[in-house]
């Protein structure tokens, strides 16, 4: 009896691509995941001003912002080219700043509500007076950590 040998194909076998769609849902859904939205719709300009000196703030979750400036070119129309006060994403007077602190102490635990900060985000051309009255309602809300908003630039030494 003869053996037949089969005839092999010195060829390198096809890979498999039965797992490649579970790996692209699996890398979706961890982007999607770790991704944070933004939760405001910003509405006024904000060119922050320059500054030498900055810090990250550790607890991003502690901070409620405050947006001051111009609105934007869309509602310029609608609501003029003064400064106007954001509070979450809608125009608000300097009165409604006691009600926004207490909202927002309300979401925080009762160990974090000390720990609360206010970041003042307020564009660079934005008249003093209208930020020197938000932080004198943000004393009457007792939010007294208050940190500014500003863009990091390089330091010249001997200037």
């Amino acid at each position: 009896m003869a053996v037949m040998k089969k005839k092999r194909k010195g060829g390198i076998p096809p890979i498999s691509t039965a797992s490649l769609p579970d790996v692209i849902f699996m890398i979706l859904f961890f982007f999607m995941i770790s991704t944070t939205m933004r939760d405001q719709e910003i509405m006024v300009k904000t060119h922050l001003p320059d500054a030498t000196e900055v810090s990250k703030l550790e607890k991003k979750q502690l901070v409620s912002y405050i947006y001051i400036g111009q609105p934007v070119d869309s509602q310029q129309a609608q609501y003029g080219t003064a400064a106007r006060i954001q509070l979450n994403d809608s125009y608000q007077t300097l009165e409604d700043i006691l009600n926004f602190i207490a909202s927002e102490r309300d979401k925080l635990s009762e160990a974090d509500r000390m720990a609360m900060t206010v970041m003042l985000k307020a564009d660079r051309n934005t008249r003093m007076g209208i930020v020197d009255d938000t932080k004198q309602e943000l004393r009457k809300a007792n939010a007294l950590k208050i940190s500014y908003a500003a863009n990091k630039t390089m330091s010249i030494i001997g200037q």
